[in-house]
Parts: structure tokens; C-alpha cells; sequence
């Protein structure tokens, strides 16, 4: 009966400890990494938001942490459609090949991606990528090929989970496609769409090793630096950055977990909610 509480909070202390240490770090007064700190101070934080090494990477990372959650969030729903509702041969292969980035090593994607982006890939007389190593087009395509699984599979999990007669409801009132998709699967899903764009930001938001090898002098991204910084210098504001990575996840999953709730307790007063009105006019 105590082995299993003892293991627990083991794995727990394990996995804490090196946060907890870092987070203390980002506080140090003195000028490289120590534990315990001399001291305590803010000017390593100080020193992120003044230094042009920090301040030209931040806004490339959430420039393309951005534009990633955004093109994988609607390639993702698409994905997650053709799935869900489609009927065609190949659609194992092709969920296979979606989620791919998941148990495929990064450094074997990076290396294809790094190749695809520099020499560019041609089918017949089109031809994808070239000259986009060191751009922020190319990150940020690189990103989405590894953050693509997750909306795709929480979207198209959200989407199994929509009774078929809602849409049929809405068809005998006379509601195109599109119609039915906006008015009433969208909105059932719509956690799961934010959700899995909140997860292809953080996946771009902490990438290292795909951005190690599409970066440049001039476009690179915040994880890079801050391995450059502990391999040559183990800068204490390496510790600072790392602190401020992690409480913007930690307040993206905070935002997550309300937004859910707050649909759901939506949805709860919706159906508790006597209904009074009139039929309306057909759904077009």
C-alpha cells in the first residue's frame, strides 16, 4: 500500500526538481550558472527584454509559433474532416502518414526538411521549397509538418463524437454543407480546435532541434539560442528565458482548462434551458 504513493511522489520529485532549479537559477546575482545562488536578482530577466540577442529571436518564435498554430489548426480540420467523414481508399495510409511526426525521430525529420528547404523537392514541373533555410517561411513550415497530429487528432477525435443526427436535423431544414459545419459541428468542436492550436504553438514555441537546422545568424528562434547559451557560455539568462517558456505554457494550459469549462458549463445551462421559441426560418 505504500509503495505506490512512494513511487509516485519519487517520479513526481524527479520531474520537478530540474524546473524548480531552473526557475531558482533565472535568479542568480551571479554571472554564470550555480547552484545554489550567491544571490538573488532580476537582472538576468532585465537583460532579455534589452539585449538584442533576445530581442530579435522572441518575436521571430512567436511570429512563427503563431503562424504554425494557425496553418496547422486548419490543415489540421481539414485532415480531421476527410478522416472522420470521407469514404476513400488509402484513408489508413493516409491518417498513418498524419501522424507520422509522432514516432518519427525529429532529427531524421530535420534532416529531410533541411534538405527539402535548401535544395528545394520537385514532382514533374512543380517544385516545393529552395532558398527558405534561415526564413521565417521556412520555419515555420518545418513546424507545422510537426505540429500537424495534434489538431488532426483532437479534432477529428471531437469530431467522432458528434451525433450524425444533429446534421441530418439540419439538412432536413434545408442547410448546406457549409452551413451545417459552421452552425453546428464548429461549435461542438470548437474546444478541440482551440486546443490542438494551443498545442502546434507550444510544439513550435519549444523547438530545438528541427530549428537548429533551418536557422540562420539572422532568423533563429529562442530554444536555439538558449542551447547556444548553455553549450558556450552557460549564461544564467538561458535559466531566465527557459522560466518565461515555461510560464507561458503553463498559462496556455491554465487558458485551455477554463475555456473548456466555461463551454461546458455553456452547454449545460443551453440544454437545462426550457425551450419557448418558435420554429424559425430553414438554416441556409
Amino acid at each position: 500500500m505504500v509503495v505506490g504513493p512512494l513511487v509516485c511522489a519519487v517520479v513526481t520529485v524527479v520531474l520537478v526538481a530540474p524546473i524548480v532549479i531552473a526557475v531558482i537559477l533565472s535568479f542568480t546575482s551571479a554571472n554564470s550558472l550555480s547552484f545554489p545562488p550567491e544571490g538573488l536578482s532580476l537582472r538576468w530577466y532585465r537583460q532579455i527584454f534589452t539585449s538584442s540577442v533576445w530581442t530579435t529571436r522572441i518575436p521571430v518564435s512567436i511570429q512563427v509559433g503563431l503562424s504554425t498554430a494557425v496553418l496547422a489548426t486548419a490543415l489540421g480540420s481539414l485532415a480531421a474532416v476527410a478522416i472522420t467523414r470521407g469514404s476513400f481508399r488509402g484513408k489508413g495510409l493516409v491518417t498513418a502518414l498524419l501522424m507520422a511526426p509522432l514516432v518519427v525521430p525529429v532529427v531524421v525529420l530535420a534532416t529531410g526538411e533541411f534538405f527539402v528547404m535548401s535544395d528545394g523537392w520537385s514532382i514533374g514541373g512543380l517544385t516545393f521549397g529552395g532558398d527558405l533555410v534561415g526564413t521565417r517561411l521556412g520555419l515555420t513550415l518545418a513546424h507545422t509538418v510537426l505540429a500537424l497530429p495534434y489538431p488532426t487528432l483532437l479534432i477529428s477525435t471531437a469530431l467522432r463524437q458528434v451525433d450524425p443526427e444533429l446534421e441530418l436535423a439540419a439538412m432536413s431544414l434545408g442547410a448546406g454543407t457549409f452551413s451545417r459545419f459552421r452552425r453546428i459541428v464548429l461549435p461542438l468542436v470548437a474546444p478541440s480546435v482551440l486546443a490542438g492550436a494551443m498545442f502546434a504553438f507550444l510544439t513550435s514555441w519549444d523547438e530545438v532541434v528541427m530549428s537548429s537546422f533551418l536557422s540562420s545568424g539572422r532568423v533563429s528562434t529562442v530554444p536555439v539560442q538558449i542551447l547556444n547559451e548553455l553549450q558556450f557560455a552557460l549564461n544564467p539568462t538561458a535559466a531566465a528565458i527557459s522560466s518565461m517558456l515555461m510560464l507561458v505554457a503553463v498559462l496556455l494550459i491554465t487558458l485551455l482548462t477554463v475555456a473548456r469549462r466555461l463551454f461546458r458549463l455553456r452547454q449545460r445551462r443551453a440544454f437545462s434551458r426550457p425551450s419557448t421559441t418558435t420554429p424559425g426560418p430553414v438554416l441556409t
